[in-house]
């Protein structure tokens, strides 16, 4: 009867300190938890200080003032515009109308499988 009751008490000392090195474990790991909790609130902080920060940096105000400050840019003028007439001349075309795509021939001669838009007449109604 006595090994029976050293067995019993073998087994809720083994049953306790189960039971303890499961608190302890779940303990370490609310800490662990509560750790990083405490982190990503630090970097929401931050990132909202950083947001901050860059609508001060962001702000037209202060850009208009920089650019006023160190650049050297001038109010369009009305006098600085032209009238159509005195536009030049349009340059000739190099290809004509009826000739066909310059670019679309290279492609072929690169890749005759490639089709680019550019078919003739004949093939482009099929």
């Amino acid at each position: 009867m006595r090994i029976i009751h050293v067995a019993v008490i073998a087994m809720l000392v083994f049953a306790a300190a189960y039971v303890y090195r499961i608190k302890m474990e779940s303990t370490v790991r609310t800490e662990k938890v509560l750790q990083l909790h405490a982190e990503v609130r630090k970097e929401r902080e931050a990132i909202a200080q950083l947001r901050a920060e860059w609508a001060k940096l962001d702000a037209p105000g202060r850009l208009q003032g920089l650019a006023e400050r160190h650049l050297k840019l001038k109010p369009i003028n009305a006098r600085q515009f032209d009238q159509l007439k005195n536009l030049p001349e349009r340059p000739p075309s190099i290809v004509n109308p009826g000739d066909p795509d310059p670019i679309a021939s290279m492609i072929e001669k690169i890749d005759p499988d490639m089709i680019t838009g550019s078919l003739p007449v004949s093939e482009a109604a099929h």
